[in-house]
């Protein structure tokens, strides 16, 4: 993920990460290792982010024991605020598309770039990006 300053985490990421024995974990897991390497090579050039939003769908709950592995990995919670939601209802309205991936779409917007989205939702993110009118490199999960 060269040159991604911003890498956001959609459901299925999240979902992958939080269980084991899911059978995206590794390949979700891959991924955040390389973030993480690069990070480290660079001083932190890339932001991995959850939009809470996505967080509340996938069932990802940071004070249970399920969720202490995924806590261990530096992923910032972008709050689902006033500015945020305004955002998202734009682009929810626009596009008819879900409340998490709509805060996906304002956490792209408000974030510093370029993206990288980490999803299994190509069809709706490759929407997202062209209604936001910007570059997001999407991840397939």
């Amino acid at each position: 993920m060269n040159q991604v300053r911003t890498v956001v985490l959609d459901n299925e990421a999240v979902q992958a990460l939080t269980d084991p024995a899911h059978r995206k974990h590794r390949r979700v897991m891959a991924l955040i290792e390389a973030v993480a390497a690069r990070n480290s090579r660079r001083s932190g050039t890339a932001r991995l982010v959850v939009p809470t939003a996505v967080r509340v769908e996938a069932g990802w709950v940071r004070r249970t024991a399920r969720a202490a592995a995924i806590n261990r990995l530096r992923v910032d919670d972008v709050a689902l605020d006033t500015t945020a939601a305004d955002r998202a209802a734009e682009v929810s309205r626009g596009l008819v598309v879900s409340v998490a991936d709509a805060h996906i779409a304002a956490c792209v917007d408000q974030s510093p770039g370029p993206h990288a989205v980490v999803t299994s939702d190509v069809d709706d993110l490759t929407r997202i990006a062209a209604h936001l009118g910007t570059e997001i490199r999407v991840v397939t999960v």
